[in-house]
């Protein structure tokens, strides 16, 4: 046998041992909205670094596997896409190697996704676009001074980084960034559900494609205490030709606290796994032989938002108001989970849009922060409108043109027609549906 000999060497840590980095733009949080302002930002030139606490990007697109894309399309039969930018790869490269699909949902047209598909996409996208990008790193402090936001020290299990930059977007779901700097926010008073996710293999799919959903929810809704269900509605969709089902039919608390989220862990896999024996014993010839393939990680709607300029409410989502800062439209219904046993919806009407006005993304006790995705200021019900992937991609990409704008200024003094022109697409652009 060959003698192989791989040296070593001793290490000791170092107190100073934090790596420091320093940007134009600093992108916390890597879902929808992170992901589309970090590739906006680096389209426009600009030394981007992308913050993630997960070890993956993606954000809850790929790590919850909420397995679908909502709030791309417009209601009613003239159905048209009110989002672009990143948007118009991501649905050529994924539907074009059938790993997304076209489904009808509510009026409108939502596209089903596979989600290590969709994983790697953004890794390849991320990277070839040269963005610098710290994964498994938890932001656990923030520096400000003279209304700016002046660092941020982030800690992984491999050290500390910390990190400057002339502008921020905190698209970390949870106003992090916001929190930590000591600005003011805002948290719903009663909790707004989560939901575990559970994927699902060795089901017969021809069996599974013949039950109608809403006859299952309501078979459900008359079962679930005897199985010790605790939401009472939901739905379970399947892949064609993948072999995989998704079911969205639990409710999970979602506490602000370590402990707290560790006990929705452990919540929402039990939820899962009484929700698999209902489906398996009344549902047989579907799924009397389904697996649990995986349990993605919990999947948060609402939890912490910033306490910005302006909040958008529920009566703006439903009038469809047009603000004269508009950066992004959106038609997708009221959907707020603020019931254990179900959600509320409120559908709206055919050709309704309403839209995301920039001051809901902007502090007014900061100049080079702004906020993007379900962390924007808006009541419990308008946000639950806006907070979908749509709307949030079209956030992200006006959150880095904002920044852009404001340079080492105010993103409160920008000039709003040159942030409308940039972002022309998402505000007015009008592609039609092409079809399942």
């Amino acid at each position: 046998m060959a003698n192989i000999d791989i040296p070593t060497k001793n290490v000791t840590r170092s107190s100073s041992s934090a790596q420091r980095l320093s940007a134009d733009i600093c992108v916390v949080g890597s879902g929808a909205a992170g992901i589309s302002a970090a590739l906006e930002a680096a389209g426009l030139g600009k030394n981007v670094i992308l913050v993630d606490a997960a070890p993956v990007l993606g954000g809850q697109a790929v790590n919850a596997v909420i397995g679908t894309f909502c709030g791309l399309y417009s209601n009613g039969p003239n159905i048209h896409r009110v989002t672009y930018g990143l948007v118009d790869a991501l649905l050529e490269d994924l539907i074009g190697a059938g790993n997304a699909r076209y489904m009808a949902a509510r009026n409108s047209v939502i596209v089903q996704y596979n989600e290590i598909a969709l994983s790697r996409w953004v890794d390849k996208t991320i990277s070839g676009a040269g963005i610098r990008v710290l994964t498994g790193a938890v932001v656990r402090e923030v520096t400000t001074a003279d209304r700016r936001i002046k660092t941020l020290e982030a800690t992984s299990r491999f050290g500390d980084v910390v990190i400057e930059a002339e502008g921020f977007v905190d698209a970390s779901g949870d106003a992090a960034v916001a929190w930590l700097a000591g600005l003011p926010v805002k948290e719903p008073v009663d909790p707004i559900y989560g939901t575990q996710v559970v994927l699902i293999e060795g089901f017969d799919e021809g069996a599974a494609a013949s039950i109608d959903r809403w006859r299952m929810q309501d078979h459900l809704a008359r079962k679930a205490d005897e199985y010790g269900l605790i939401r009472k509605d939901g739905f379970v969709f399947t892949f064609p030709g993948h072999g995989i089902a998704l079911a969205n039919m639990t409710h999970i608390p979602t506490p602000l606290d370590p402990i707290g989220y560790s006990d929705t862990v452990f919540e929402g896999r039990d939820q899962a796994d009484r929700l698999m024996a209902f489906l398996k014993t009344e549902y047989a010839d579907a799924y009397g032989s389904a697996r649990v393939r995986a349990y993605p990680a919990p999947g948060i709607r609402q939890t912490r938002w910033i306490a910005g300029r302006y909040s958008l409410s529920a009566q703006d989502v439903r009038s469809g108001t047009v603000f004269d800062d508009a950066v992004a439209r959106c038609s997708w219904p009221i959907e707020l989970h603020n019931a254990a046993e179900g959600a509320h919806w409120e559908e709206l009407g055919d050709n309704h849009i309403h839209t995301v006005p920039l001051r809901s993304m902007l502090h007014p006790d900061t100049d080079n922060l702004v906020a993007a995705g379900r962390c924007i200021d808006a009541d419990t019900l308008g946000l639950s409108s806006v907070r979908v992937m749509g709307p949030c991609i079209a956030m992200g990409a006006a959150a880095a043109h904002a920044l852009s704008l404001a340079g080492s200024g105010s993103v409160h003094q920008i000039d709003l027609n040159a942030l409308k022109s940039a972002i022309s697409d998402n505000l007015e652009r009008v592609d039609a549906f092409p079809g399942f």
